[in-house]
């Protein structure tokens, strides 16, 4: 079953941390990936740029309505996600805690939805 590994931070943290803690935060991550890839669980794992790049789009009436920004003001934002597969939640929990970024916010994990006859 797949599952959606959700990285939420809040941002100004990056501003706190130096530059080799950064570099270590990178390598620690990408070396994360490498491992979840060797046992084959990795199907997708992406940052993302500066919620202050996002833009928010809906459809109201016909027209589409374009926000700068996330919709919901909140302490931390989405910073990237890792897609990937598990067992059941349980395993995807557990790889989930060890995504290095857990350590300083927190990781959201959802189930994929199987969409009938697709």
């Amino acid at each position: 079953m797949k599952y959606l590994c959700l990285v939420y931070l809040e941002e100004g943290l990056f501003g706190t941390l130096s530059a080799e803690q950064k570099e270590k935060l990178d390598a620690d991550s990408l070396a994360y990936d490498r491992l979840l890839e060797a046992k084959g669980k990795l199907i997708a794992a992406e940052a993302l740029q500066s919620v202050t790049s996002a833009r928010t789009v809906k459809r109201r009436d016909g027209r589409r309505l374009v926000t700068d920004g996330p919709f919901a003001e909140t302490k931390e934002q989405l910073i990237g996600f890792i897609l990937i597969d598990a067992g059941d939640m349980e395993e995807a929990l557990d790889l989930a805690s060890h995504i290095p970024l857990a350590a300083m916010g927190q990781v959201e994990v959802r189930p994929i939805y199987d969409i009938p006859g697709a």
